[in-house]
Formats: C-alpha cells, structure tokens, sequence
C-alpha cells in the first residue's frame, strides 16, 4: 500500500507489477482524530491498519472491490502512534505498533474475527519508538524497533511463549528507521540464524548495516562508513527500506531531509562496499521509500504531498512510472 497522510484522510493504491494497470487512488476517511503517520496493508491485502497522533491504531478490513470497513480501534498508547507492522500470518494475525512514547506493543487477532488482544508489551526505550521492521517469518518472530535514544530493539518471541530482547546502540543522536534484510535459504537453515541483517537510518546523516554474529549472539557493525560515499545524505535519515527480493545483489533504499533518496548496492561476493547511486532530489524532505512485494518497483512519499513510483530500466538507471497526488480540498485536510 501506498498512502499519503492528510489530517485523518488517506489516500491509498494497491501497486502491482504493471504500473499501468493500478487502478485509482482510493480516499478513505480513517475517523482518526489527529494526524495519520503509517498505514500498512496485511499480507494478503485484506486488512489495512492506520496509526494517528490521536495514540490510536485502527483496523479496517478490505473488500475486493477496495471497499473498506472498520473493525477495531487498539489503544494502550500513551503518545502519538508513529508506525506499525503486520507479521507474517504464519504466527496468525498479529499487529506491531511503535509510539512516542517509547513504547512497542504487539496484539493478535482472536475469536469471534475483529477482536484483538495484546499479547507483548515492550517498554525498554528511553525515548520515542519511531520506527518497527518484522524479520523474514524463516527466522521466527523476530521483531526489530529504533529509538530516538540511539538504540535499536530486537524482539523475539520463544517457544514456551515468552519474549526476550536485545539492544544495540547504533548512533547518539537518535534512530529514525529499521529494516530488515531479505532471507536466503542457506541462513535460514542455520540454527543460529547467521545472516540476519539489519540496516538503520538515524539522525547522524548514516544509513549504517547490522549483522548477528551467530557465535557471540550479539549483533555487528559492518565497516562501511556512508558518510565517506560518493553519494551520500547530508541531513536526517527518515526512512531505510531493504528490498525484499533474494538475488546475487542486495539492495536498499534510503530517504532525507536534504531531498534526496539514493540506491545502495552490495554484491553477494563483495559485502565489504555499499555502491550508492543518487535516485532523484525532490523539491521537499523525503519522508518514505516503500518496495512493491517484487522489489522491482519503489515507492517515495515527499513533504510536498506527493507519492510518486520508480522503476529500475535495464541499463542500470531508474525512472519514474507513476505518481499519486493528493488531491484533496484544503479543507477537507
């Protein structure tokens, strides 16, 4: 889903991998009542979930015909809710949720459809949550959140139904974004999941990479400084997003205040060097970058209300496909 937030509006389109054949841009009245910061489509695309400054995130179930229809308002919040996310429905209907208030609590779906539960409370940060990622669903229930306090979260859920956490710092300044590597086969056989990675924009101007050691079960920093790139943000990370497709490159995309969203690459047989490659500089602060399931196309939301698509050509350059404005009355904002 791609959303654009106006008041408690949003406007959102189901991407595929025809651009040309997405239908129109849907408009939906949430009945938040503040500002709508995230709204993330389920798996199957048959929930939609919005958070709001109003400490509330809602539920809506989604119709073939894109009708939508409210289920269920979560609360437990002390503070604006800045992001959620769904998990795979392997571990069943469960919803993740970040606040200012420095919190991260997870509800699952239960009987009779359209209750939930809060099933984790976690309140260990010392600052603002403003960012959740789910692990691929081959490592468990593996959930990672970034802090205004510099630190970044590791959520685990066990066998015998408990949660453990672990934390690493990654920056003094403050961590505006997480996300998590794809999985490839050979790590997700390991035992002691070697290959779980992590990249994490902060307000240090880095997009910085995290590996879990499997021998120390404390995770890494790879050496590759951004901030000594060709190409790299010379002011506040809003948001990472790493590709979810598994191939002989990875892949991840990175947004700024200074405008610009740039394309960092890395070969499996090199995973010593990040190349980056500048996407386009927008005439506002770039606030989201949002990969389609086939990571073929990606999404950008500005500050000047404007959603627009890219798509990577053979020769190597990217190109944007479509755009979503929004349209709305000012005021009806």
């Amino acid at each position: 889903v791609v959303a654009t937030k106006t008041a408690a509006r949003i406007i959102f389109k189901m991407t595929q991998a025809m651009v040309a054949t997405t239908p129109a841009p849907v408009s939906i009245d949430t009945q938040h009542d503040d500002m709508v910061h995230d709204a993330q489509l389920d798996y199957y695309g048959v929930k939609l979930a919005t958070c709001s400054s109003d400490r509330t995130v809602k539920v809506y179930s989604v119709a073939k015909d894109q009708e939508v229809s409210h289920t269920a308002t979560l609360t437990g919040h002390e503070g604006p809710v800045y992001e959620i996310a769904w998990a795979h429905p392997k571990f069943g209907s469960i919803l993740a949720s970040s606040s200012f208030d420095g919190s991260v609590l997870l509800h699952r779906e239960v009987q009779p459809m359209g209750s939930w539960t809060l099933v984790h409370a976690h309140r260990m940060h010392e600052s603002s949550v403003n960012s959740i990622s789910f692990a691929p669903h081959e490592y468990g229930l593996v959930l990672a959140a970034g802090s205004s306090d510099g630190k970044v979260s590791v959520i685990t859920h066990r066998e015998d139904d408990s949660w453990d956490a672990t934390f690493f710092q990654d920056n003094m300044l403050g961590v505006n974004s997480v996300s998590f590597a794809p999985c490839s086969f050979m790590s997700a056989s390991d035992d002691a999941k070697d290959g779980m990675r992590l990249v994490v924009g902060g307000c240090d101007n880095k997009v910085r990479f995290w590996k879990l050691n499997a021998e120390t079960k404390t995770w890494e920093q790879d050496d590759f400084d951004s901030s000594k790139a060709d190409v790299t943000h010379t002011d506040w990370v809003r948001d990472v997003a790493w590709a979810p497709t598994v191939s002989s490159f990875n892949t991840v995309a990175s947004c700024s205040e200074d405008k610009t969203v740039i394309i960092w690459t890395q070969s499996e047989d090199d995973r010593t060097e990040w190349k980056p490659v500048l996407l386009h500089t927008f005439d506002a602060p770039v606030w989201r970058v949002s990969w389609s399931v086939t990571g073929t196309i990606l999404a950008v939301s500005s500050g000047d209300s404007d959603v627009t698509m890219w798509k990577q050509e053979l020769d190597g350059k990217w190109s944007q496909v479509a755009s979503v404005e929004d349209s709305q009355p000012a005021e009806e904002q």
